[in-house]
């Protein structure tokens, strides 16, 4: 969702304020482990405990009779991710396919908090008083590189955890030297080389791909808000600002509702493509 700006706020200012975290210290280096974004955490950690309770609740409530609308959406999503494991994963399921229904509830419901109007949470944090303290604050935690990057890297734990495990150590050593030229000692080094940029590959492209699309969703929003803030009642061309600012922040949140759900289930299927090659040899 969008809200409108005061008008002597400086777009890029706007804008730039509203894409820094909440974080444990000033980033001055590309990479730094030591900072935490706190906002990040925060929100991934509450939309996790949310799709907990959510599944919970789901399971608790389970009627053999006629089931409530909650019950027939949630059936309706474990056939579709039961479906979709079975397809991909040809192996033992029993944690696969819960965890990937748990991957996509939790990423919807990380990108559903892009719908929040993007003044709000600064607006929440000023009237209790704690804009000294807080600074910046940013909801979607999907839309932070940090965030995506760190659950794509839990993915390639699984990924390693079941190359071992329906291979043995043993056999997935002798595939990362043999695979894909050849067993030839000559190749080993080419196949090493070429099998870590796959699993290097597999999880940044997992990471940024999310990211890519929840930080343009993110940013398109911020700049419906600028479009907002131009307008006025005066009999001018500004009213042009308040037409566009309520009509093209209806359409893309519209919109925006096929990018949540279609980038959560995106995460889930690469996951399970990924865990199925696991069970694969090559």
């Amino acid at each position: 969702m969008v809200a409108s700006v005061r008008t002597h706020i400086d777009p890029s200012e706007y804008i730039q304020h509203h894409l820094q975290n909440f974080a444990s210290k000033h980033q001055t280096s590309i990479i730094d482990f030591s900072i935490l974004n706190i906002d990040t955490l925060f929100w991934s950690i509450s939309m996790g405990l949310v799709t907990i309770v959510i599944l919970a609740f789901a399971a608790y409530t389970v009627t053999p009779g006629i089931p409530s609308r909650f019950q027939c959406a949630i059936e309706m999503l474990v056939e579709m991710v039961e479906n979709q494991s079975k397809a991909i994963v040809h192996g033992n399921r029993h944690f696969i396919a819960p965890l990937a229904l748990t991957l996509f509830l939790w990423v919807t419901l990380m990108n559903s908090l892009d719908f929040i109007p993007v003044d709000l949470p600064g607006s929440v944090i000023a009237w209790i008083g704690l804009s000294n303290i807080i600074p910046h604050h940013r909801l979607v935690p999907t839309a932070d590189l940090n965030g995506t990057l760190g659950i794509a890297l839990g993915v390639l734990i699984l990924m390693l955890y079941y190359n071992v495990k329906i291979k043995g150590l043993k056999g997935f050593m002798r595939e990362i030297v043999s695979a894909p030229f050849g067993s030839n000692p000559f190749l080993w080094v080419p196949n090493i080389l070429i099998n870590i940029i796959e699993f290097l590959a597999k999880t940044i492209s997992l990471g940024m791909r999310l990211f890519g699309n929840m930080y343009a969703g993110e940013l398109l929003f911020l700049l419906i808000a600028l479009l907002g803030s131009i307008w006025s009642f005066g009999a001018d061309t500004t009213v042009l600002g308040f037409i566009g600012h309520v009509l093209a922040g209806s359409v893309w949140a519209i919109f925006h509702i096929l990018i949540v759900l279609l980038q959560a289930f995106i995460f889930m299927m690469l996951t399970l493509v990924y865990l199925g090659q696991a069970h694969e040899s090559h």
